[in-house]
């Protein structure tokens, strides 16, 4: 991360950015408005991504703001643009996505802080680490200033593909939920153990993770996703006594998407108790769905129509850091299409001629909020507004 944020850093300074680095290792630049005490534009997507992942997710859309500010080549605006590049959007090291965002609207608390990783390093200890302070964390806050937030990100998924379309405008971020299960068995011999004296945690957590898939097909629009599996103590010739298994499951309806959950507890309870196995369970994360603001979508939608391509809109099943913004400002995002419809695995990619319509309409979409046509309401605009009308 120390080099992707000096390469990044070196980019923003080019560009006559002011750039830091905040206490939860978020990479900021800011480029200039026309005149001080502006309001401000924030773009951004996040650094770090998956293990064994592709090249494009986050990082090309933080890659996208810096590209749309240097194609303004000196040109100031009425608001400033600042660039963020957020830390730890996955939840990969400590199990809790969002991590950066957060610490942006406040949400960086002891609990969360505590959080840690299979070494036993705390969040607070790597930000240590690191060489930030804690106590600079509420400096990370999001200044009063900012307006609005717009995130460019790949779909991660087909849909566009499958529609022959470069661009779309998203609605709303699916909500998720992200748990830990553990099966408790008894770990004995493979060889002496007869299979009806056995309490075998990996079996248990086996017939549970079929239902899963099981349960979730039966309900439109669930996805459910065991995606990583810890049993112990690992060995060929013994009975698992303990497993440990991950739990992510996302809808558009919390309503939906938390009977689901109610209903994979339920399940697992149900399995552990008929197979003589104790169990306990961790909620890491229950993300509500997320609208993105009407208003910023209809001017993207503006935005890809003057840039030549068809207007689109859909909602996300993946969990972006736009969805953590939008608690506090008005947020957005723009979606370019993904081939194969593969990411989070190194095959993932983008078309060269997709990257160019998302520059287009990202240029096309900072004119039209320098017009401030469709944010009037908003004080910040209201300002800006009133200062442009007496200059002319």
């Amino acid at each position: 991360m120390r080099d992707c944020y000096a390469e990044v850093a070196g980019w923003m300074a080019k560009l006559g950015m002011a750039v830091r680095i905040d206490a939860a290792g978020n990479l900021r630049g800011t480029y200039p408005a026309e005149k001080p005490d502006a309001p401000i534009l924030l773009i951004g997507s996040h650094l770090d991504t998956v293990p064994v992942a592709g090249a494009y997710d986050g990082v090309l859309g933080v890659i996208l703001g810096l590209t749309i500010a240097e194609a303004l080549d000196g040109r100031k605006l009425p608001f400033a643009i600042e660039i963020v590049g957020f830390s730890e959007e996955e939840g990969v090291r400590f199990g809790c996505p969002f991590i950066g965002s957060r610490a942006l609207v406040g949400r960086l608390d002891h609990d969360l802080l505590s959080r840690q990783d299979v070494a036993g390093i705390s969040i607070a200890q790597a930000i240590e680490d690191f060489g930030l302070s804690l106590s600079d964390l509420p400096q990370a806050r999001l200044d009063d200033k900012v307006f609005s937030y717009l995130e460019f990100h790949i779909e991660q998924g087909p849909v566009l593909e499958s529609l022959s379309l470069p661009l779309a405008a998203v609605t709303a971020i699916a909500g998720q939920t992200r748990m830990e299960f553990t099966f408790h068995g008894q770990s004995n011999h493979a060889g002496t153990t007869p299979m009806n004296l056995r309490h075998d945690a990996l079996a248990g957590a086996a017939e549970w993770i079929a239902n899963v898939e099981r349960a979730a097909q039966q309900i439109v629009g669930l996805v459910a996703t065991v995606g990583k599996i810890d049993a112990r103590p690992g060995a060929t010739n013994v009975i698992a006594g303990e497993v440990r298994v991950s739990l992510d499951v996302r809808h558009g309806l919390d309503e939906v998407r938390k009977t689901a959950v109610k209903d994979l507890i339920l399940l697992a309870q149900e399995i552990a108790r008929k197979r003589g196995l104790g169990l306990t369970s961790t909620e890491n994360l229950d993300q509500a769905a997320v609208s993105m603001n009407p208003a910023l979508v209809a001017e993207i939608e503006r935005a890809i129509s003057h840039a030549g391509a068809p207007p689109h809109r859909m909602i996300s099943g993946a969990g972006h850091d736009a969805m953590i913004i939008a608690e506090k400002i008005p947020s957005a995002m723009i979606f370019l299409r993904t081939p194969g419809g593969v990411s989070h695995h190194p095959s993932e990619s983008v078309a060269l001629e997709d990257v160019e319509k998302a520059i287009e309409c990202g240029m096309h979409l900072l004119n039209q909020l320098a017009s401030a046509t469709a944010f009037q309401e908003h004080p910040h605009f209201d300002r800006m507004l009133q200062e442009r009308n007496s200059r002319a």
